[in-house]
């Protein structure tokens, strides 16, 4: 396994939790950089100073609004990690770890996934479960950032030198670990710029459909939201009419995907060699998201991603595609019930660094219907997913995640 290297940096029994419960190659990231950022974990958790309380403050920013340190599975960054932080959550009281909530809620999350579970019971007590009073856990209150302010230079007399523009940020106080964790901000971009992007984004999108603002220019609709919602995320019918594995990753299947389109089939990388077998791929109606970036996956382009369900126990329980309603066609729209959502156009690209797809993929599941929905984290409200024909399903599964 390439990722020995990096494993072997870490002090046991640590590194042979890592091992056991992590033990297939895609467990170390998918893509390139995936791979690249489960290393730099693992690398920060070897030199010892994740544990450092400024560390830990920091991992408990980032984890805010992520379910996993790298894209949205479990790797062995997670377990590396948990490891390392172990010896201290399990001294800490419910004050103190409240004051902790993004880490406290990422910690149980780990320690529960079955292969964590396992590997960590063959390694107590080291590892042993830790018990967190999770209901008397104040409610996470997220504050936006206040808005960067920018000093316009005067214009001077013509013939005099210009003056400088200057961007002062005012002085933020530092925020408690028990205060709410708030998400980084993004600035208001230039007007020349912000145009050039809308005309840039208008003329990739999907289905070519905008909406005008109040100001009369043509803008992508979805685009226009500064909240991640659901319906910004591109999942339409895909049809795989072909599929083998990949020839440089043994947990890789490459499929070539019909989602409606005139330039032909997609490729896409999926990580299902473990868990579904190839003849249950073949020729299968599925769900594909359409709009992520391309990444590259051990030397193949992936242009989508199949949209699966995991089981509620983890995915070494089951993985199943979702499946949508019978008579479906390759590149019918699926989509969120909902007068909010029905309606509404995707991005023509999600943007990776905003993390629209991992602020929305907690909400995803399959009700005791095995229908396939999105719950509103703040109304609890239920979205099915579905086409203009019925709702989507997963096989067998209740209760799983979608992604």
């Amino acid at each position: 396994m390439a990722s020995d290297a990096t494993v072997s940096k870490l002090p046991s029994p640590l590194r042979d939790l890592v091992a056991a419960a992590t033990p297939h190659d895609e467990d170390y990231g998918m893509s390139d950089k995936d791979k690249a950022e489960v290393s730099e974990w693992i690398s920060r958790v070897a030199q010892g100073n994740i544990v450092e309380p400024s560390a830990v403050e920091e991992l408990n920013a980032t984890l805010t609004r992520k379910t996993y340190l790298v894209n949205n599975d479990l790797t062995a960054a997670d377990v590396a990690v948990y490891g390392a932080l172990h010896p201290t959550l399990s001294q800490l009281q419910p004050a103190q770890y409240y004051s902790l909530p993004a880490v406290t809620r990422y910690f149980d999350h780990i320690q529960s996934r079955p292969t964590v579970r396992k590997a960590a019971d063959a390694h107590s007590p080291a590892f042993s479960l830790i018990m967190f009073d999770l209901d008397n856990m104040p409610k996470l209150e997220r504050k936006p950032d206040p808005p960067k302010k920018k000093e316009k230079a005067s214009k001077v007399a013509s013939g005099a030198p210009a003056v400088a523009v200057t961007e002062s940020t005012p002085k933020q106080t530092k925020a408690s670990s028990s205060d709410a964790i708030v998400a980084a901000n993004e600035g208001a971009p230039k007007k020349e710029k912000k145009e050039k992007k809308e005309s840039k984004e208008k003329a990739a999108a999907p289905d070519g459909r905008t909406v005008k603002n109040a100001g009369g220019k043509n803008v992508h609709a979805a685009e226009e939201s500064a909240t991640a919602s659901p319906s910004m995320i591109d999942l339409r019918v895909g049809h795989v009419v072909d599929i083998k594995k990949h020839p440089d990753a043994d947990g890789l299947y490459v499929e070539q995907i019909d989602i409606g389109e005139e330039t032909g089939p997609r490729t896409v990388v999926s990580g299902l060699v473990h868990y579904i077998p190839i003849e249950k791929m073949r020729d299968k109606y599925l769900v594909v998201v359409c709009n992520l970036k391309p990444a590259n996956m051990r030397g193949v382009k992936s242009f989508a991603m199949v949209f699966c369900a995991s089981s509620k126990d983890g995915k070494e329980a089951g993985i199943e595609l979702i499946q949508p309603p019978p008579g479906s066609k390759p590149g019918e729209r699926v989509y969120f019930e909902g007068e909010k959502y029905e309606s509404a156009t995707p991005v023509s690209q999600l943007n990776p660094k905003k993390k629209i797809f991992e602020t929305i993929q907690p909400g995803f599941t399959t009700l005791e219907t095995r229908e396939a929905a999105w719950i509103d984290p703040e109304t609890k409200s239920v979205h099915k997913i579905r086409t203009a024909n019925g709702v989507c399903l997963a096989p067998t599964l209740v209760g799983a995640s979608l992604s």
